[in-house]
């Protein structure tokens, strides 16, 4: 028995220690990842795609409005097309939740530009994943879509 009650007394302590690395963390992880998302955002309006190259995950994969799919490279050839010129691309009210290695950044979205020369605009929700791998926050996954009204 004895062995045991040291074993739920350290998993205890070393749980506590955890807990208190992670609460402290936190805010500065949150901060990172909404720079990290502006970072994106920014990239995506002008079309620079080695910087959104840089911030995605390699099996990165996007669902937009329509509810097509598109992984890293699909994403990135669609965002340097010369024929889009974004003129407003920007986040409302984002929100960032941190657990460990990972993070999820909701929000709304707002995106106006033009698209073979028509005029276009979108109001959307968006769900964003990121994951630390090797001390590097990457964006693994992101969900677009219309709010119903």
């Amino acid at each position: 028995m004895r062995p045991n009650r040291v074993f739920i007394v350290a998993l205890f302590a070393a749980t506590c220690l955890a807990l208190l690395s992670f609460a402290e963390q936190k805010p500065d992880t949150s901060a990172k990842i909404s720079s990290l998302e502006t970072k994106w955002c920014d990239a995506y309006k002008q079309r620079d795609v080695a910087t959104m190259s840089a911030l995605l995950a390699d099996d990165f994969i996007i669902t937009v409005e329509d509810g097509n799919t598109y992984g890293k490279a699909g994403y990135i050839a669609h965002s340097g097309d010369a024929s889009t010129q974004v003129e407003i691309a920007e986040m409302v009210e984002p929100k960032v939740r941190v657990r460990g290695n990972v993070a999820i950044v909701t929000g709304a979205y707002h995106e106006k530009g033009k698209t073979k020369g028509k005029p276009y605009e979108y109001r959307d929700r968006f769900t964003d994943t990121w994951i630390s791998f090797d001390g590097k926050w990457l964006v693994l996954a992101s969900h677009y879509s219309i709010p119903v009204k």
